[in-house]
């Protein structure tokens, strides 16, 4: 069967699917994008507020992948990708209430007052420590208290997975949510041994480190990007249509959804779900209960997004950096804060400065309520001190996710088995998203080119024997 011929029904029109849909599209594939929301995007939500841009979801990309340009180009939106500011590089954490700069070179780390000297002598001894036996029953705070020590994990890696995860190192599988760390081990039977070598694998592969890639955004916010995307493939994309339910018959399967009131059927040859598990859960009854229960089983906490403007003038602590990221320990109403109209042009007027705090995840997941005025005023009183602010903000705007990013939890290996079962069992139905292969925006553009891979294969092997 000819590929024009294939019908392929993508779920959700997040960055994951809607990336994946462009390149099946361009190979000549029947796709059509079924999204729920009124717009694209997913959790990739822009909003201008008279002197700011406030993004409520993810507020940048790390360029991780030439994937990332390219696709950036061929939609037509590379005059409008605009990168960080070189000053914006300062990473800072918090303790004892003053914020001091993440190092990131040897010599800084060696003169930084963030660290003990007990606790630099211990990473010192980081080349000489074994594997451990766990494997993928192992946490990232485990794993990396065992190779770098406690001072490392509570005043680095335990801010760093709060930044990123919203997410409780105790509870996190390091094979599964940090996949590329766990490997050095593995591989190279350390951290800094692999970091030499696997820089040379990474440039084999053109690819950047996490760590040096450049960060990203567009001059109107995240939401352009997959804004772009679907006005470039705008006949393929469907908004407003709730499925309801998905049925697999002999031909492929049928699905059935409502837009506006109205039922409709439609049949697919190739599914690809990129929906978000818990969403994907209540559609796949029919099908196998189990990928029922696993899907239901990832948890997604609950985490705030607090958008601060102020008067520069008002602020007096230094702007020379990306934000600030708080330890578990340093025992505050929040989990950091980026410094948005510093990284970024236009994201605030020139005399004002804004930033995105955030609050709860995994660390508070019972934090919030009806009515969470007294704790958005604490966290308020807690950064004021931070950052000798004077005054209270000019703009305040707040975004509640109740279910923010899914957390790759201890035995998620088992999840990752059930998923492919599933694939197995139900031949042509695909799931993907950020609950799959990482969480990052990078990561689920990356992620589009192994769909497409997975569906070309799938078809070679069932329509084009």
């Amino acid at each position: 069967m000819e590929k024009e011929k294939i019908k392929v029904a993508v779920l959700g029109a997040g960055i994951s699917g809607l990336s994946t849909a462009y390149w099946l599209i361009k190979e000549g594939y029947d796709v059509t994008v079924y999204e729920s929301n009124r717009f694209p995007g997913g959790a990739m939500i822009t909003e201008t507020d008279d002197d700011y841009l406030i993004d409520y979801g993810p507020n940048s990309g790390l360029e991780t992948t030439p994937l990332i340009s390219k696709l950036v180009d061929e939609i037509g939106l590379k005059d409008q990708m605009i990168y960080a500011n070189e000053n914006a590089s300062i990473r800072y954490i918090l303790k004892n209430n003053s914020l001091h700069p993440l190092p990131t070179s040897a010599a800084a780390f060696l003169k930084t007052k963030l660290f003990s000297v007990k606790a630099k002598l211990r990473l010192m001894k980081e080349p000489f420590v074994g594997k451990s036996g766990d494997g993928y029953f192992q946490s990232i705070a485990e794993f990396v208290e065992r190779r770098l020590g406690r001072e490392f994990l509570d005043y680095a890696i335990d801010p760093f997975v709060s930044g990123v995860f919203a997410g409780d190192p105790a509870k996190l599988s390091v094979a599964s949510a940090f996949p590329k760390l766990y490997r050095l081990e593995e591989i190279y039977g350390g951290l800094i041994k692999g970091m030499i070598l696997g820089a040379r694998e990474r440039k084999k592969r053109n690819e950047e480190s996490k760590q040096s890639a450049k960060m990203f955004t567009f001059y109107n916010g995240m939401q352009s990007f997959p804004q772009a995307i679907t006005d470039k493939i705008k006949d393929n994309v469907r908004l407003k249509c709730i499925i309801e339910k998905i049925e697999k018959n002999d031909k492929g399967f049928k699905i059935y959804y409502s837009e506006q009131d109205f039922k409709f059927e439609a049949t697919a040859d190739i599914i690809l779900s990129t929906m978000p598990a818990y969403k994907a859960s209540e559609i796949y009854p029919a099908m196998d209960e189990t990928i029922v229960k696993t899907l239901n089983n990832i948890f997604y906490p609950p985490v705030m997004v607090l958008y601060l403007g102020y008067k520069k003038e008002n602020i007096g602590q230094p702007l020379d950096g990306f934000g600030f990221l708080i330890p578990s320990k340093e025992k505050k109403s929040f989990l950091g804060a980026i410094w948005s109209s510093t990284i970024f042009p236009n994201r605030a007027a020139k005399d004002k400065a804004s930033f995105t705090l955030f609050i709860g995840g995994s660390r508070s997941p019972n934090l919030f309520n009806k009515n969470n005025d007294d704790l958005i005023k604490n966290v308020i009183s807690e950064f004021s001190d931070i950052m000798k602010i004077k005054g209270e903000p000019e703009l305040l705007k707040t975004k509640l996710w109740e279910r923010a990013i899914p957390q790759y939890n201890l035995g998620y290996i088992q999840t990752e088995s059930a998923i492919k079962k599933f694939e197995k069992e139900n031949k042509g139905f695909f799931l993907g998203g950020n609950y799959l292969g990482g969480i990052s925006v990078g990561d689920c553009v990356k992620n589009s080119e192994i769909n497409l891979d997975r569906i070309n294969s799938f078809v070679k092997n069932e329509y084009q024997k």
